[in-house]
């Protein structure tokens, strides 16, 4: 498997055996918003709502481009290698406790074929290159899929909490998961 490929600080690009995880640009906003942004059931699970239109794709994609410059923004857009078509993202979406968490979101054309899992697995190996010891990875209770890409990535399950997501005027129950080092399933 290829590995790390060094852009500029934290734009890098990772490759597995079907996926290109590379930083995102402005051109691929077309593709994100058609593809997974303005699909309400990709968004079901995720903190925010669909995109009403492309202008919204170009802003938040705008602000994830200028958050590259910092050193702990780790953020992929997840390409089909023989395609070249934009299929989803996967990010470090923040830190507990200086434990990286990762988020992710796919195109539903894409569902169950594996690419999430494989993103992930990339995604987690390089976070402990870095040098992390454990990656943090939530998911709804009802999002049986995302449950099971993090149990396929040796995701030990912590607990189930309740969660306010205010962008979409809820609470939810959120089963969060630890992926230790040392329990880490690469195949």
């Amino acid at each position: 498997m290829n590995y790390i490929k060094k852009e500029k600080t934290m734009k890098i690009t990772l490759e597995t055996n079907r996926l290109i995880l590379r930083p995102f640009t402005l051109e691929d906003a077309f593709d994100m918003y058609h593809n997974w942004a303005n699909d309400p059931k990709v968004t079901k699970y995720l903190t925010w709502n669909p995109h009403q239109n492309i202008e919204e794709t170009k802003s938040i994609l705008n602000q994830w481009i200028k958050l590259y410059e910092k050193p702990e923004r780790i953020s992929f857009a997840i390409v089909l290698k023989d395609t070249k078509e934009l299929i989803g993202s996967i990010d470090v979406c923040g830190y507990i406790e200086g434990v990286p968490v990762i988020g992710y979101a796919l195109s539903k054309k894409h569902w169950n074929h594996g690419y999430m899992t494989e993103a992930c697995k990339k995604v987690i190996s390089y976070l402990f290159l870095k040098g992390y010891q454990q990656v943090r990875i939530d998911a709804m209770v009802e999002n049986i899929a995302s449950n099971k890409v993090i149990q396929k990535c040796g995701g030990k399950y912590l607990d189930t909490i309740q969660h306010e997501f205010p962008l979409k005027n809820k609470t939810v129950l959120i089963h969060r998961y630890l992926i230790q080092k040392e329990d880490f399933i690469t195949e």
